[in-house]
């Protein structure tokens, strides 16, 4: 008889507590699946912002050469249109 009281009691019990700890780790693959794609897009936004510095540096220095009289200005509009189309 006490056999199946304590039986009857714990069975519950633990079914109750492999729930919670099922939920728990269900929980934690979901949080870090979300936080994988938060990493993907935080590197993407700072590849094109490195990208876009570049980007702006190579025009600062066509710009340069342009001002100080070494391209044309052919030679600038095509190195300036070969740069924005890359």
């Amino acid at each position: 008889m006490e056999k199946i009281i304590f039986l009857s009691l714990a069975i519950p019990i633990l079914g109750f507590v492999f729930y919670l700890g099922g939920t728990a780790i269900m929980n934690g693959f979901k949080a870090k699946a979300d936080n994988r794609s938060k990493e993907t897009t935080e590197y993407e936004t700072e590849d094109i912002l490195f990208n876009n510095e570049q980007l702006s540096d190579e025009l600062k220095k066509l710009n340069d050469l342009f001002q100080s009289g070494v391209l044309t200005q052919d030679e600038f509009e095509k190195a300036k249109k070969k740069i924005l189309d890359n």
